[in-house]
């Protein structure tokens, strides 16, 4: 399928990209008027966009039925004020009933069944219930569009961190198993971090690895070994070579493996790399190859 935006009507162009640009973290953002009116709005156009200043942006959309805009998006036309509190799995539901088009005024905090806290930098309060919040000042509203479906860049300067404890390691930082965070997805659907979708790829930050291409042809074309696994084993910075696979063949598990000749030994070496011996994998194959 190929699709070009300009021919869909907005809601179907809405569907796909939300269904195909996934998962995306929630800003569940409380806002303030002039009036001293707090409003309490999910939005999943969200992420963090700079360090040094520590600038978070959400984007709330202008409505595709009928170009009106969102209560938060007055809010902080008037007062350039928010807090930002990350949505974890056990508060969901009441998140998403907060999204409901209650009357202006009206505080969702209340309708929703948060509880308020006062912020000590800005005046709109933060959630007592969520892990996380960012007491945030908006240093800039940038507008993408006057139609509807037209997202606004509300740009926000962190100012204080809200961290429950609950959510710590031994180390004092987030684990992301405590955290439990929820993200949104395309139509109804939403992600729970927890589990098994939880897993850490090594970052090739300080090493160069050798990279895909320098990997041997009979490997990269192992019907065993699948994408993920090359990619791992891309990423080491020296093959071991000579000496350091010699007691590889006297392995009684490389020998056993062996026996099946390269499927064999390519399954010894994707078990290796599923355990994170990318080292180890490598010896089992050079040993077979060299």
């Amino acid at each position: 399928m190929i699709i070009k935006p300009s021919d869909l009507p907005i809601p179907r162009l809405q569907a796909y990209l939300q269904s195909a640009i996934t998962p995306r973290p929630i800003a569940f953002v409380s806002s303030i008027d002039t009036q001293g009116h707090v409003n309490l709005s999910p939005f999943s156009f969200f992420n963090m966009f700079s360090m040094n200043p520590p600038i978070l942006i959400f984007s709330p959309s202008r409505r595709v039925r009928d170009n009106t805009t969102k209560h938060t998006l007055q809010n902080v036309q008037e007062v350039p004020e928010v807090t930002i509190n990350i949505v974890s799995y056990n508060m969901v539901e009441q998140t998403s009933l907060a999204s409901c088009e209650f009357p202006k005024g009206v505080n969702e905090f209340v309708k929703a069944g948060f509880t308020e806290i006062s912020s000590q930098l800005v005046r709109p309060p933060y959630v007592a219930e969520s892990p996380v919040s960012f007491e945030c000042r908006v240093k800039q509203v940038l507008p993408l569009g006057e139609s509807g479906g037209a997202g606004n860049l509300v740009i926000c300067e962190v100012l204080l961190m809200h961290i429950q404890d609950a959510v710590l390691d031994t180390h004092g930082m987030i684990d992301p198993h405590k955290l439990d965070v929820v993200a949104r997805m395309g139509k109804n659907f939403y992600s729970r971090v927890q589990g098994e979708s939880i897993f850490e790829v090594a970052k090739p930050n300080e090493k160069i690895g050798i990279g895909y291409d320098a990997i041997p042809e009979t490997i990269r074309n192992s019907t065993i070994l699948t994408g993920n696994d090359l990619g791992r084993l891309g990423n080491i910075e020296k093959l071991p070579e000579g000496s350091e696979l010699a007691p590889m063949r006297d392995d009684p598990e490389w020998l056993l493996a062996s026996y099946q000749g390269e499927i064999g030994l390519h399954q010894l070496a994707k078990r290796y790399l599923s355990e994170g011996k990318i080292t180890e994998a490598w010896k089992v194959l050079l040993a077979w190859v060299s």
